[in-house]
């Protein structure tokens, strides 16, 4: 296959891609040429905050690493190395190769993210971020609303009854579970309230 073919082909691969994902549900780490450690955070970060903001499938571009030392593709080895841990922290259901230089993910329920159980061989860098605002008090009037009202629809799923003492430690695990794997933002209890949200839509399903 000659050479005019193959752009052409690849042209044709990435408005495939583009159509099927679009910007908002693409990370292209190819681009910027990031470290291993660099990698790894950026997308941590943006599987993280995708899983919030809609789920489904998203793909990550992180090159074929033709240009690294060795041609071993240090942004890829970084990102694959990734998705088992966000796997077992409840952020990622699936991944696959979508090409050589590109990975299809599969993004978990919000859900589950209140039942991902706590690893002790997960490393220090590994475990999720400080949980802020440190207490329920601390959060305004519509995202503890929205708390008691996820954590009312947890126990029902359950089919537990239960009484306010009860109520308000689902409460407080699913704030701390929640808030654990959400990225650092600006607008941090914004983002709480969307993972609720999501989660009281998945539960009502």
């Amino acid at each position: 296959m000659g050479r005019s073919s193959k752009r052409g082909l690849k042209g044709l691969r990435e408005a495939f891609d583009e159509a099927t994902f679009g910007p908002d549900k693409t990370l292209n780490l190819r681009e910027s040429l990031p470290s291993g450690i660099e990698a790894r955070s950026r997308a941590e970060s943006w599987l993280r905050a995708k899983q919030v903001s809609g789920g489904g499938d998203v793909l990550i571009v992180t090159g074929r690493g033709n240009q690294s030392p060795g041609g071993v593709g240090i942004v890829r080895e970084s990102v694959l190395a990734l998705l088992p841990f966000l796997r077992r922290r409840g952020v990622v259901e699936s991944w696959r190769e979508h090409t050589a230089g590109s990975v299809v993910v599969t993004l978990a329920p919000v859900t589950q993210l209140l039942t991902a159980p706590s690893r002790k061989r997960d490393s220090q860098a590994d475990r999720p971020l400080p949980v802020t605002p440190d207490n329920l008090a601390a959060l305004d009037g519509e995202t503890l609303r929205l708390l008691r009202l996820l954590a009312t629809r947890t126990i029902e799923s359950l089919g537990i009854s239960h009484g306010e003492q009860f109520l308000e430690e689902e409460m407080r695990r699913a704030f701390e579970m929640l808030s654990a794997t959400l990225p650092l933002s600006a607008d941090r209890e914004g983002m709480l309230r969307r993972a609720i949200e999501a989660a009281i839509e998945e539960l009502d399903e």
